[in-house]
């Protein structure tokens, strides 16, 4: 396995469709070491990763480029899906990019069961910072080879991912501090 510390970089497959970008950040009272631990380690990963509420079971996870997460999500009502982070680049401890899409239970690319029109795949990127003792955490998420129509749908559900990113977040936060 690679230095984690190193910087790893997967080639490029497709470039992002032009489009809205999703920006969103938060800080967090932990040092940069906890917080990128919390992305990057399935026994941190499944304790906060997703919607309050929700729990997750990983199925495969390989932090190298190229590697997946693969996952399913359950919900309180039962409902259940399968999603994926298939890494495109690893710069530990500040930068992890992947590419993010739902997924079937082996892995392969489904639609979103919310939105059909949604991008198939968006690539996401993290970046993080010390600032004074806490950790700047800011995600960047990107329609990734959408279609025009998809982008507009991406870009019509910024409000949504806001929402979703600031309670998944919300938990990692809880978590974190449990742990402290």
């Amino acid at each position: 396995m690679p230095n984690r510390r190193s910087e790893i970089v997967a080639p490029l497959a497709s470039a992002t469709t032009p489009a809205a970008e999703f920006v969103f950040s938060r800080t967090f009272n932990a040092s940069l070491e906890d917080v990128w631990n919390a992305f990057t380690e399935p026994e941190h990963l499944k304790h906060w990763w997703g919607p309050p509420g929700s729990s997750i079971e990983i199925a495969h996870f390989e932090l190298k480029p190229g590697g997946i997460f693969h996952y399913r999500m359950k919900f309180p009502d039962g409902r259940a899906m399968w999603a994926r982070f298939i890494f495109r680049e690893i710069a530990a401890p500040r930068r992890l990019v992947w590419l993010n899409a739902f997924s079937d239970e082996h892995g392969g690319l489904s639609r979103n069961p919310w939105v059909p029109t949604f991008p198939l795949e968006t690539l996401n990127t993290v970046t993080l910072a010390e600032q004074h003792g806490e950790t700047l955490l800011t995600v960047t998420v990107v329609p990734f080879d959408a279609s025009d129509d998809e982008a507009r749908i991406f870009s019509g559900g910024i409000n949504a991912m806001k929402m979703g990113f600031g309670a998944s977040f919300e938990v990692l936060a809880d978590y974190i501090s449990q742990r402290s």
